[in-house]
């Protein structure tokens, strides 16, 4: 009988071991499937970090400063506030919303609908995928990066019409055009669903996106704002260029996290932008300094720190496929052009954009988006395939810079209308004369 029993045990355990057996063979298919799943690199974790907060660095104290130096003495708190506050606001509107709609996982070509509103399905775990196939990061890694370049854009705007704005006009026109103008536009030029991402554009780290338009944006609300009281009458030149240049030294600093951190990942693409970040702004600053030298007689550090800017803005679109002696040309080319605009037709049209932001980051930008399409050639030296078409390319990168100033454009001029009904742009004369530092904020930059 014990033996019996254990021949039906045996029995038994055959008979479930084959039925088991699908299961089991199913669970060992599963396995290799489940340990496939790429995992964030902490090499690329940790190089993310630093880019993000090199973006920060940017925006305080690089931003605030390079502009609070180009105004006058009396309004370089306001300055210094507005970049601080616009920053602020737009992390937070970031998270809540502005993430959503640039990256929401939405279809459509032109919003990323509302899935990731308040961060909705965001944890410790979730990835976004990077440009190299089964690599990906953190997606609070991405959120946070891409949080430094909405707080950055809108604070750009600020120099186009500085002195002479309202505070509160300020943040609420921030809110408004992130809302309205940068999410859209992130979203059409960065999502893999976005309408100009579709058509091939090729946009590293924001030509289009941010510095077109902040360049236009800029240029329209100088022009709706009105030219500041006193403007071609009153001395308005830079109280510090000192602390311009230390702003706009913090700038090229924190850009290498701007464009090496938009490769995503630490690998040969983020080196590539070092290089390019390095040189175009390096020829930029030669270029300009010629240029001056051959039209005024000397070489001023206003134009060293303006060309600055133009050679970083120029190579931003292109500095992860153009290769470094395109990026050297980028930069020789963009000085010359956006020195044009600052100096000749600036004074032509009588527009006031106090710190040149149409002047250097529209132009520039539109200058580099252009060049990306030339120097991304293989012929050239760029990274782009051996069937790659400067022709093509050229007319898709100008279609994506026409979509962009057209929507900025229109939508911009709107909202600075509805600002201005809501709560008025211009702060009363007399407390233009007086200066924002103490008729806005009550407190000064500086005491005799």
């Amino acid at each position: 009988m014990q033996l019996n029993k254990f021949s039906t045990l045996g029995k038994l355990g055959a008979a479930a071991a084959a039925l088991m057996a699908p299961a089991i063979a199913f669970a060992q298919d599963a396995a290799p499937a489940a340990a496939a799943a790429p995992v964030p690199e902490k090499a690329d974790t940790a190089f993310m970090y630093v880019a993000t907060i090199l973006v920060l660095f940017m925006i305080i104290p690089g931003l605030a400063l390079f502009y609070g130096g180009l105004v006058r003495t009396k309004n370089m708190l306001s300055v210094l506030m507005q970049c601080t506050v616009v920053g602020a606001v737009m992390m937070l509107v970031w998270v809540i919303y502005g993430y959503s709609f640039a990256f929401g996982g939405g279809t459509g070509p032109y919003f990323g609908g509302f899935g990731k509103l308040f961060l909705s399905g965001v944890s410790l775990d979730s990835t976004s995928a990077t440009f190299s196939e089964g690599v990906v990061i953190y997606e609070y890694t991405f959120i946070a990066f891409q949080m430094t370049f909405a707080a950055i854009t809108p604070a750009l705007i600020i120099g186009a019409f500085a002195e002479r704005v309202k505070f509160s006009a300020v943040i609420l026109f921030t809110i408004l055009w992130a809302t309205f103008v940068y999410f859209p536009v992130a979203h059409m030029v960065w999502d893999a669903n976005g309408l100009i991402f579709g058509m091939g554009a090729l946009d590293f780290a924001g030509g289009t996106v941010v510095h077109i338009n902040a360049g236009i944006a800029g240029l329209i609300g100088a022009i709706m704002v009105g030219k500041r009281t006193g403007f071609g009458k009153d001395m308005m030149a830079p109280h510090s260029m000192t602390l311009t240049l230390v702003g706009a030294a913090m700038l090229w600093f924190g850009w290498f996290g701007f464009n090496a951190g938009s490769n995503l990942e630490a690998s040969g693409g983020a080196v590539l932008a070092t290089m390019n970040t390095f040189l175009a702004t390096a020829a930029a600053i030669v270029s300009w300094s010629l240029v001056e030298s051959f039209t005024r007689g000397k070489a001023s550090m206003l134009g060293a720190a303006s060309g600055m800017i133009a050679g970083l803005v120029a190579v931003t679109p292109a500095a992860g496929s153009v290769g470094p002696m395109g990026a050297i040309v980028l930069g020789l080319i963009v000085s010359p052009i956006c020195y044009f605009f600052v100096s000749v037709v600036k004074n032509k049209f009588g527009y006031d954009d106090t710190a040149d932001v149409f002047g250097v980051h529209g132009i520039g930008g539109i200058i580099g988006a252009l060049g990306t399409g030339i120097f991304t050639s293989p012929l050239l030296g760029g990274t782009g395939k051996e069937d790659f078409s400067i022709a093509s390319q050229l007319w898709t990168q100008f279609v994506a810079v026409a979509i962009t100033i057209v929507w900025c454009a229109i939508v911009s001029a709107i909202l600075y209308k509805i600002v201005d009904v809501i709560i008025g742009l211009r702060v009363p004369v007399e407390a233009e004369r007086e200066g924002l530092d103490l008729a806005t904020h009550g407190e000064a930059a500086y005491h005799s």
